[in-house]
C-alpha cells in the first residue's frame, strides 16, 4: 500500500474515531445538563429558527424580517443572515410547520388552534 494512501486511511480512521468518542461523551451527560445547554440564556445552542420561533413568540404579532433580525441580534447577540433566515422560514411556511407568512417578508407563528 503506498505511503500517501496509508496516511489518508489512518487521517480517516482518527477522525471517525473521534467523533464515535464524541458521540459517546455527549451520551454520557446527564439529561438536565442538556436541558441547562439548550436553555434561552445560552441562546448560541439555538438553531437560528428556535431563535426566530423565540422572537415571535415573545412578539406575539406578525413582525417583518428587519425586525426579526434586529430584535434576534439584541436577544441573542447573533448576526443572522437576512436570505437565509427568509429562505428557511419560507420552507417552513410551504411545510405549515411553525410559521405563516402574513405580507411580504413578514411572519407569524402559526396558530394551534
Amino acid at each position: 500500500m503506498p505511503d500517501k494512501l496509508r496516511e489518508d486511511l489512518i487521517d480517516i480512521l482518527e477522525s471517525v474515531s473521534r467523533a464515535q468518542l464524541r458521540a459517546l461523551r455527549q451520551l454520557r451527560r446527564s439529561p438536565t445538563l442538556k436541558a441547562d445547554l439548550r436553555s434561552e440564556e445560552t441562546g448560541k445552542r439555538m438553531s437560528h429558527i428556535d431563535m426566530v420561533h423565540d422572537i415571535l413568540r415573545s412578539a406575539r404579532r406578525p413582525l417583518h424580517i428587519s425586525e426579526i433580525l434586529d430584535l434576534v441580534a439584541k436577544r441573542f447577540s447573533v448576526q443572522l443572515d437576512r436570505e437565509s433566515v427568509v429562505s428557511a422560514l419560507a420552507k417552513r411556511v410551504a411545510r405549515k410547520d411553525r410559521f405563516v407568512r402574513t405580507a411580504a417578508n413578514t411572519f407569524s407563528l402559526l396558530s394551534e388552534d
